[in-house]
């Protein structure tokens, strides 16, 4: 990507209501724009993977993109979200300046194929499952497809059944691959099916450490996180979210961090 400042993919995990998506869009683009940063809004359209078939997923792929669209032309920010399917990956890139591809799916061929052949930038989340240098593979497909404009981004590793530890060497080892690395601050905090309970369960007390350990690594290209208004109230991940009030104090933090490093 041309643009060299820090970057800041944040937003809600989910699209929960369009007046939602607009008041977290301008609330964020106004604090990231304190910091100079380079900040994209991120929401899903559908969580594809929720624990349970019966929790939220989202509006769908019409309706979402949609209120992504409004939120675009309305308040000017930039736009991040997932694909989970090869046949996503076009009409989401009409409305996304990032197409993101979800940790589980981060060696699916056709689907990297498909992302790389719209042209957009591409935000690959690492697996739980694989380690930095695994990920060499994942670099050598989309090479192969003649895209070299992607980001990798760590989100931890499994330990255990249900836990999550982020090794900052893994950071160092992920950016030796030559592309920029981001860091998954709030998913890093995931516990995988929330425990014994199945629910979706996180520790987000955790993710300003986490993030700010992340910078002070010197390797980091920006950061994503998932951030709510009311995460109590959050229809996915609130457990995880960073709450919207703490985000200015913690971008200031974080900047000051690197610019030491």
């Amino acid at each position: 990507m041309k643009d060299t400042r820090f970057k800041l993919l944040a937003g809600p995990c989910v699209i929960e209501s369009e007046d939602n998506v607009m008041y977290m869009a301008e609330a964020l683009q106004r604090i990231a724009a304190q910091f100079d940063i380079d900040f994209y809004f991120k929401a899903s359209w559908d969580k594809a993977n929720r624990t349970k078939a019966t929790n939220y997923r989202g509006p769908g792929l019409d309706e979402g993109l949609r209120i992504l669209q409004k939120a675009k032309t309305d308040v000017g920010v930039k736009i991040v979200t997932d694909i989970h399917l090869p046949e996503q990956a076009q009409p989401v890139a009409e409305v996304a300046d990032i197409l993101q591809i979800p940790a589980f799916l981060c060696r699916q061929t056709d689907l990297l194929q498909a992302a790389a052949a719209t042209g957009r930038c591409v935000n690959i989340k690492k697996g739980q499952f694989c380690s930095p240098e695994e990920m060499n593979n994942v670099v050598g497909k989309m090479e192969h497809f003649g895209c070299r404009n992607f980001m990798l981004c760590e989100r931890g590793n499994c330990f255990g059944y249900n836990n999550l530890v982020v090794d900052m060497t893994g950071l160092v080892r992920l950016s030796k691959l030559g592309y920029p690395v981001l860091f998954d601050a709030t998913h890093s905090v995931q516990i995988s099916g929330g425990g014994f309970n199945y629910g979706n369960s996180g520790k987000s007390e955790y993710v300003p450490y986490l993030a700010k350990a992340a910078v002070a690594t010197g390797v980091l290209s920006g950061l994503f996180m998932e951030v709510h208004n009311d995460p109590p109230s959050a229809l996915c991940d609130g457990s995880c979210m960073l709450r919207l009030d703490q985000l200015q104090t913690l971008l200031g933090q974080i900047m000051r961090i690197r610019e030491i490093c």
